[in-house]
């Protein structure tokens, strides 16, 4: 099977099992998204979307958020993972979307990145959710994922994995592309104990193959 055929059945796959894949992260705007993208870091969606809407109320835009001093911030976030930095993240970068792009949250990766607890995992989500740009982010989800499928190969890094996934897949699934394979991560193909049992996909699948399949 060449690579082009096992892309192709990847995407065969989840247009007709997954083709309204999308975020799980609630928001109504790309400056709730953005908040919600910098507190998912390593830190799960459920936890996350439980903690936005009492931030949303208080803060609704960078010019709130950016006014805000730590310990009005912190207690609103203390359930989530690593609460110290992010706190000091969010209101920095609402001070920087305030000052340097007018309240608005930047469309590009390379505006995106200059903002603080902004790296190129969640440039690339908020330009790939938001204005549905071919860019891929690559969390361990995805990272996984690519790699057991087979979709990248000898992949060391997430840049590594992201620039082998944007050369295969067609420039208009990218962004759906994206969250097949987190969605695909988080339920499915776990970390731990994937199941390989009920996954479509195991026809493609290199892990199957190697460490599955001879056992069944």
């Amino acid at each position: 099977m060449t690579k082009q055929q096992r892309y192709q059945f990847v995407i065969d796959y989840f247009t007709i099992h997954a083709p309204d894949a999308a975020t799980e992260l609630l928001y109504d705007n790309p400056f709730q998204l953005l908040v919600s993208v910098i507190l998912s870091a390593q830190c799960t969606d459920k936890r996350v979307n439980i903690t936005t809407p009492a931030i949303f109320k208080k803060y609704p835009t960078a010019e709130y958020l950016a006014s805000a001093t730590f310990d009005e911030v912190f207690p609103l976030i203390r359930s989530i993972s690593y609460p110290n930095n992010k706190t000091k993240h969010l209101i920095g970068m609402a001070a920087m979307l305030v000052e340097k792009f007018g309240g608005m949250v930047p469309m590009t990766v390379d505006e995106l990145m200059l903002l603080p607890g902004v790296g190129r995992k969640t440039a690339n989500v908020i330009t790939s959710v938001i204005d549905h740009q071919p860019n891929m982010a690559v969390d361990t989800h995805v990272f996984r994922v690519s790699a057991r499928l087979g979709l990248t190969t000898n992949a060391k890094t997430p840049f590594a994995a992201e620039k082998q996934l944007i050369k295969y897949f067609p420039e208009s699934h990218i962004f759906t592309a994206h969250h097949w394979l987190i969605l695909h991560g988080r339920y499915i193909c776990t970390a731990r104990s994937p199941k390989c049992t009920i996954c479509g996909l195991n026809p493609v699948c290199k892990y199957y193959k190697n460490n599955i399949k001879h056992k069944i």
